[in-house]
């Protein structure tokens, strides 16, 4: 998960609660990347990975110009200038010397397949090598090159499709990707793409996988960099759809108007359109943050005990409890058609994976922090599914 919602403190809580967590390298440039292993090190002495992006393809320049043409109008609407696209391997060769230098215990890839040498230069460091498929093609090409496992990603998954080439991306739903690939490559899979619940993880494990990866799952988590309108997003039932409107790259993101709008006219040209777009990313996310409405503070004693009431917490001596009592907890899960026992916190977070449902944990195993969640589904008991 590049792009800043990555954060060491999210890998290391991941590694600490049983699983394996990883560090996102796009967009950073090798120092920056050093900089997060050391943090990530501070934190835990758990292992742990970090995912490299290869580099891109050619970019057709009249492609992306005319789509920087195109992009215009948003510019003028937001106030703000478009970026200069550029073309670059994102620090490629560096990243890959940074990660053997550290001898991080495992490194995956997406968008490519590195080359014989690089993979053997980072076994001598002692790494694992993980690279990122969409196709049975790609599964093969990856084993050639001596990949020690696979991650296998179904179209279900969010952000960004991991294919070799972009313009040629695997649509395969990830139950029938994980037969396909196991029956040509005989390497160990790591299922990815649209699982957020302990049903999910299981689903893959019986396919043949033999681990999960989650990423939308944690966008919510407290540790997770997660822009606050994305946040918000993410506890919606709106649609996603696959584009390369934002980076130039196929992804799946949430179908807002800047999506539908655009994606029918935005190249394959990575890593330019998404140097284009950066400006009017960041202005969209500061516009929301001015636009998000404040609630009111309740005025006085008789104004708290009201506004208590009317959000459920409990109110004793005068004083608005911190948290709802059993009562209203009860009272609140049973108005939303839920079972008492999986009552939420007012504060607790909802994880979806895009384009899913809504999954909560029960309020004995809530938390707002992202170990407690990785715990649950790395050993999950019983059904905490439920629909919202």
């Amino acid at each position: 998960m590049a792009g800043g919602v990555s954060t060491p403190e999210l890998a290391a809580a991941v590694s600490d609660a049983g699983g394996l967590g990883f560090l996102g390298a796009g967009y950073k440039d090798a120092a920056g990347v050093a900089a997060d292993i050391a943090a990530v090190r501070s934190h835990t002495a758990r292992p742990f990975g970090v995912n490299i992006f290869a580099p891109p393809g050619d970019a057709d320049p009249d492609a992306v110009a005319r789509y920087e043409a195109l992009l215009r109008l948003e510019s003028e609407r937001l106030g703000v200038p478009l970026g200069r696209p550029r073309h670059h391997d994102d620090g490629w060769e560096a990243k890959l010397d940074v990660a053997a230098a550290e001898r991080v215990p495992v490194v995956s890839f997406a968008f490519g397949c590195p080359p014989r040498p690089a993979v053997d230069d980072l076994h001598d460091a002692g790494a694992a090598v993980w690279v990122t498929v969409t196709t049975p093609a790609e599964a093969r090409a990856a084993a050639r090159a001596d990949a020690d496992a696979l991650v296998v990603q179904g179209v279900e998954a969010g952000a960004h499709r991991g294919s070799f080439d972009d313009e040629a991306s695997g649509d395969i739903g990830l139950l029938a990707l994980l037969q396909l690939v196991r029956a040509q490559v005989g390497l160990p899979l790591v299922a990815t793409g649209g699982i957020a619940t302990a049903e999910g993880v299981a689903a893959v494990l019986a396919a043949g996988a033999v681990a999960a990866c989650l990423g939308t799952a944690f966008l919510r988590a407290r540790e997770a960099g997660t822009a606050p309108v994305h946040r918000a997003s993410l506890g919606t039932e709106d649609p996603t759809a696959l584009t390369r409107a934002f980076t130039g790259r196929t992804a799946r993101g949430i179908a807002n108007r800047f999506l539908l709008e655009h994606s029918a006219d935005a190249p394959s040209a990575y890593p330019d359109v998404h140097h284009i777009t950066a400006p009017l990313r960041a202005a969209a996310r500061r516009g929301a943050r001015a636009q998000r409405p404040r609630p009111a503070a309740p005025l006085g004693r008789a104004g708290a005990r009201a506004h208590a009431r009317r959000v459920g917490w409990g109110v004793r001596g005068g004083a608005v409890g911190r948290r709802a009592t059993r009562a209203a907890r009860r009272r609140r899960a049973l108005a939303l058609g839920r079972r008492p026992f999986v009552a939420l916190r007012r504060t607790a977070d909802h994880h979806r994976p895009l384009g899913g449902s809504v999954t909560a944990m029960p309020r004995r195993k809530m938390s707002q922090n992202c170990s407690a969640m990785a715990r649950w589904l790395i050993r999950p008991r019983g059904s905490y599914h439920c629909g919202a």
